[in-house]
């Protein structure tokens, strides 16, 4: 890159983050400092009954009372919330939030590597907590996104973060989530099996280099240096992390199931667009499926128009583990209540669909300790809103990250006011000149 271009690309992105009006809405919020009470509302446990007229308490950060005659203790701030409904925070179970910022604007865009396989490579490292995306996230409700890198065949180890906080170390919720990995397009006979030999060949020598640690210290055995790449994969082999396979294509999924068996690696498929067709081989594995996206066509002129809207219906009645997690662009993350709703217009029940995007995503993710429902001694991420969260037509009005009352102005927010303040001027009569 010559000289004046290094220059030019350099103005224009401190220009860009200079006129960011979203860095304004950025400051984290500040930790609990009192009890609260949401009191009033109706709570939308989704693990359990729906409480009309409940109260849910929380201090430090950590719900301690759930109920209509829940406990509320002394010099609590007590919030009325009466006529209102009271959600878990939503998680996005795959997106490129923190990754990046304007796709036309490579020096924005941390999705990838060189090379194919990088499993070392560690999203949250690369998580912009300052993204004006993020807050857009958050007023929609989103507490938890799954930064999920891509590119290559094993693309390297995501990360679930909080949409606030000062920097990636504070808004790490869980890391890693999982191992990201691409399966090839099977249309390319030479591609795929190129690409299939090359991921073999990666995992047996993470295997051998696993057996090699093992083993040092045992007489004999010989000193084995440390590789970053493999010592990355000795979770996936050992069991403790599970392997994200995106796979859309049938071919695909059949070609990843078998693999992931002899492999012998916990594998959740993600997109799983043709995982309708396949339904008895997933449940027969117990693979769980991260549908993504919901919203779309159909991708042949022979299928159905309502293929992908009736897929987590479809899910649901085999009894197969899944979850939602809508549009991986961050710009769109905002939109992931969309997709479940869209589902129920197509069958699926409308408390199921509430499931997909709170309760089934933490427990894919393996935080459902602490994340996914409103229960005794999990985390206080909450939504309070004025109607079911899957309505297009409701207002989120606050959210609670971890117990934390989160700042609920951003961009589109600003926009708005803008404009209705314009509208307002325009009605009393004053001109816009």
């Amino acid at each position: 890159m010559d000289t004046k271009r290094v220059l030019l690309t350099t103005i224009i992105l401190i220009s860009f983050f200079a006129a960011l009006p979203g860095l304004n809405a950025q400051m984290p919020a500040m930790h609990q400092a009192a009890p609260v009470a949401l009191k009033g509302g109706t709570i939308v446990t989704v693990s359990g009954e729906t409480i009309t007229g409940g109260t849910v308490v929380f201090e430090n950060g950590i719900i301690t009372a759930v109920g209509i005659d829940a406990t509320i203790p002394d010099g609590a701030e007590i919030v009325d919330v009466t006529g209102k409904y009271v959600f878990p925070a939503l998680i996005h179970a795959r997106s490129s939030l923190g990754l990046s910022e304007i796709s036309r604007l490579a020096e924005t865009v941390d999705l990838s590597e060189h090379g194919n396989i990088n499993p070392n490579v560690r999203a949250q490292v690369a998580f912009h907590a300052e993204s004006d995306h993020i807050p857009i996230a958050r007023t929609h409700g989103i507490a938890v996104a799954v930064a999920s890198p891509t590119g290559g065949i094993i693309s390297g180890l995501s990360a679930a973060m909080l949409t606030d906080g000062w920097n990636w170390e504070e808004m790490v919720y869980k890391a890693p989530v999982a191992m990201i990995i691409n399966w090839p397009t099977m249309t390319n006979a030479r591609v795929r099996d190129n690409t299939l030999k090359e991921l073999s060949e990666a995992f047996s020598a993470a295997r051998r280099y696993k057996q090699a640690i093992e083993a040092a210290g045992e007489q004999s055995v010989p000193h084995h240096n440390r590789d970053v790449r493999w010592e990355a994969m000795i979770p996936v082999l050992s069991g403790e992390v599970p392997v994200h396979i995106n796979a859309n294509e049938i071919r695909q999924i059949q070609s990843a199931i078998n693999w992931a068996e002899k492999e012998n690696v916990r594998m959740v498929l993600v997109g799983g667009r043709d995982a309708g067709y396949v339904l008895p081989q997933l449940k027969e594995k117990n693979i769980p499926v991260i549908v993504s996206p919901v919203i779309g066509g159909p991708s042949r002129q022979w299928e159905e128009y309502d293929r992908s809207y009736t897929l987590p219906r479809m899910l649901y009645d085999a009894g197969i583990e899944y979850c939602i997690a809508g549009d991986f662009a961050p710009a769109y993350a905002m939109r992931l209540a969309h997709h479940p709703s869209s589902a129920v217009a197509f069958g699926l029940p409308l408390e199921e669909a509430v499931k997909t995007i709170t309760l089934y995503p933490a427990r894919i993710l393996g935080i459902e300790d602490r994340m996914g429902s409103v229960e005794v001694g999990k985390d206080a991420s909450l939504i309070v809103a004025d109607g079911n969260i899957l309505e297009l037509s409701t207002v989120i009005e606050q959210v609670f990250i971890k117990g934390r009352t989160v700042n609920m102005e951003d961009r589109h927010r600003r926009q708005f006011e803008r404009y209705m303040e314009r509208y307002n001027r325009m009605q009393a009569g004053e001109g816009t000149e």
